[in-house]
């Protein structure tokens, strides 16, 4: 293969990184025309090199004095915690975005049932007016016990009182 192609290990040893970093950045490489050498490994051709390694600088923290005198068998360890951490922050922020989503759907939520119990108080509120005019509006049509009781005591009296008279001017037509 030509010069400018390297493997993904190749880019990785030369980078001072392990293989799943790279592999973690190629992921965000268009997938199109991915070329392989004869031994069916994935090449990356300058162009895809140089966009992990923007990458990698920009991901990678300030090293200060200290770091760059470790030894590098320890760089490994490192480059796969930066990695995961990579990862781990991705993840986070998708859990921020579906925190925000349900957080979202709760206030929608509070919202409805709030108009429901606001609808609920307004038919109660109605039910009692609706029953209450029910209410007088049969006190005006059906008159109550009492009134029933001195009517009917009241006829008999009356009538009472015609024969009586009647009885009166007879018995005064009688003696006259």
């Amino acid at each position: 293969m030509n010069e400018n192609y390297k493997t993904i290990k190749e880019l990785a040893d030369e980078l001072g990184v392990i293989k799943q970093t790279i592999q973690y950045h190629v992921k965000f490489l268009p997938t199109k025309n991915r070329l392989k050498n004869s031994s069916g490994a994935i090449v990356l051709n300058l162009e895809e090199q140089r966009f992990i390694k923007n990458r990698l600088t920009k991901n990678r923290p300030k090293i200060d004095q200290k770091s760059t005198k470790e030894p590098t068998k320890n760089r490994p360890k490192k480059d796969k915690e930066i990695s995961i951490n990579n990862v781990l922050l991705e993840q986070l922020k998708t859990k921020d975005e579906q925190i925000k989503s349900l957080v979202e759907a709760q206030k929608q939520t509070q919202n409805l049932l709030d108009q429901q119990q606001r609808l609920a108080l307004q038919d109660k509120k109605l039910l009692e007016e609706y029953k209450a005019e029910n209410d007088s509006l049969k006190a005006l049509k059906i008159p109550s016990q009492d009134t029933k009781e001195e009517q009917a005591n009241s006829q008999p009296q009356e009538e009472l009182e015609t024969l009586k008279e009647q009885i009166r001017a007879l018995n005064d037509k009688i003696k006259g």
